[in-house]
């Protein structure tokens, strides 16, 4: 029969093997410990980071709401800009439109004022141009009075109005008479001889009188002009008569001049046919 041996530790074995238990369990424990004070740190490190970056974030932050701001600023200023901008391009359209209507209307008026010009100037010319025609008849009437009535003939020119001069003793024998000589007859037809030559010719017989008595020099105008007509067939329509206050001056004038109405018209219509 086999006898079963009661086996025990020894005390030292089992105090060895209760230090090793508690030094493993220290070491489990530091172990952790340390795994725990490594994950602590690290927590820390990693709080630490994201500090930071929170902090970075929101300096970030900050300057991108400032910024905005600053943007929003500088959006509506420019928004303010186009907006005036925008009206002062409406206003200057609308300049130029009532610039343009202004020029328009200013070239219209200078269409119409150079029309009028023309207008004018060739009313001038059409005058002018009856002047012209006077004063050439009046250069030919003038030499053909001083052909027909002589170099001593009292003969001059005023105006375009040839004057004849003559005494009142040559006409009428002395100053105070009003019937013609018979002498004086040969002078008158040399006045129709000027008359006849010159269709286009009146006279107006004007007496000039020293005592501003009127009517005999009237009387010896209206005596001439009557000869004129009876005596040599001068019409009596192109015969005028007329009497002044000579002053120191008497005797007798015969003015040549264009029938003025005749001369009025025939420029009035000359005009008016220049107008159409």
């Amino acid at each position: 029969m086999i006898k079963i041996i009661d086996w025990e530790y020894p005390a030292t074995l089992k105090q060895n093997a209760m230090k090793l238990k508690i030094n493993l369990f220290i070491l489990i424990f530091l172990s952790i410990l340390s795994v725990q004070a490594q994950r602590k740190s690290d927590l820390i490190n990693e709080i630490n980071t994201l500090k930071t970056q929170l902090d970075t974030t929101s300096t970030a932050l900050a300057d991108s709401r400032k910024n905005e701001k600053i943007s929003f600023a500088k959006s509506e200023s420019y928004e303010k800009q186009v907006r005036d901008l925008q009206s002062a391009n409406t206003t200057l359209l609308k300049n130029l439109n009532s610039f343009a209507q202004v020029s328009n209307k200013n070239s219209e008026n200078i269409t119409k004022a150079l029309a009028s010009l023309e207008e004018k100037e060739s009313q001038l010319k059409i005058m002018a141009d009856a002047i012209a025609s006077h004063d050439s008849t009046a250069i030919v009437l003038l030499t053909n009075a001083k052909q027909t009535l002589g170099e001593n003939a009292k003969i001059n020119v005023s105006d375009g109005i040839i004057i004849i001069s003559k005494d009142l003793t040559s006409l009428f024998g002395e100053d105070t008479a009003s019937s013609l000589t018979e002498e004086s007859k040969a002078w008158i037809g040399k006045i129709a001889t000027i008359l006849s030559a010159n269709p286009e010719v009146e006279i107006t017989i004007e007496g000039l009188s020293m005592t501003g008595d009127l009517n005999l020099p009237t009387l010896q105008a209206k005596a001439i002009a009557n000869s004129l007509a009876n005596d040599f067939g001068i019409k009596p329509n192109r015969v005028s008569i007329d009497a002044k206050d000579g002053g120191f001056k008497e005797g007798v004038k015969i003015k040549m001049h264009p029938n003025y109405k005749s001369f009025y018209t025939n420029v009035r219509e000359g005009i008016k046919n220049g107008n159409k």
